[in-house]
């Protein structure tokens, strides 16, 4: 007498345990759509699949929205390219001044700049495919830190633009070799065929080392030549 029972036949006593087994639980918050969110979401598919899988309605699915509500952030595709490549240069690695020869720190930014791209190789097609460049001044500081580089060096600034392309070529091709894109990694020991000496003499006795010739060492050999002809051509004006 005068005690409380407990039921455990699942039928609520009256009291609140602010549990309500009839209410459905609460969704996760929706991550707000930004268009650092959307840049985010188009760089990682780039890297993935490639530029071409890069598309408003492919996007937008990666965010979980329709396609129109990327426009309320972006203008068009071209604005959203532009953005990502705002994204990717916004990693290039600067190099610290070390020394005062600013070949040497010439070298270092070329390193970075194959870093870079190697990390994000669809970027090089982007770069050669923008019809308006849409660039920023944070976005122009790498091109910045080069030409300086070079300026310091001695070279004038019509050669030191002729050298920032000259070594951003060799750098763009070198990465493309790199990641087999467009036309493979280099050639490998099947490539030539046997019994060759007579009529390619030079082909037979170079294809064993066209075969093993390491990406690495490559990229430093073919620096070397162009830097150190910049340095011997700086020395001769």
């Amino acid at each position: 007498m005068g005690r409380t029972t407990t039921r455990n036949d699942g039928r609520n006593d009256g009291r609140n345990d602010g549990h309500d087994p009839d209410r459905p639980a609460d969704k996760a918050p929706r991550v707000p759509l930004t268009r650092d969110r959307i840049t985010e979401a188009a760089l990682r598919l780039m890297d993935a699949e490639g530029l071409d899988a890069v598309s408003m309605r492919r996007v937008a699915r990666e965010v979980g929205v329709e396609a129109m509500s990327l426009y309320n952030h972006v203008r068009d595709k071209d604005d959203l390219l532009n953005a990502v490549i705002e994204r990717v240069m916004q990693e290039f690695p600067f190099p610290e001044s070390v020394d005062d020869d600013p070949i040497a720190y010439g070298r270092r930014l070329a390193h970075c700049w194959r870093d870079l791209l190697r990390a994000h190789p669809s970027v090089i097609q982007l770069f050669g495919e923008r019809k308006h460049s849409g660039a920023s001044v944070d976005s122009l500081r790498p091109m910045d830190a080069a030409l300086s580089a070079l300026r310091r060096a001695g070279l004038s600034e019509a050669d030191a633009a002729q050298a920032f392309h000259t070594i951003g070529s060799f750098i763009f091709g070198s990465v493309m070799m790199d990641t087999g894109q467009p036309f493979g990694s280099g050639e490998h020991a099947g490539a030539f065929p046997t019994g060759i000496e007579a009529e390619l003499p030079n082909v037979a006795a170079c294809a064993p080392y066209l075969a093993e010739c390491d990406l690495d060492a490559q990229f430093e050999f073919g620096l070397d030549l162009m830097l150190e002809g910049l340095r011997a051509k700086i020395g001769a004006a």
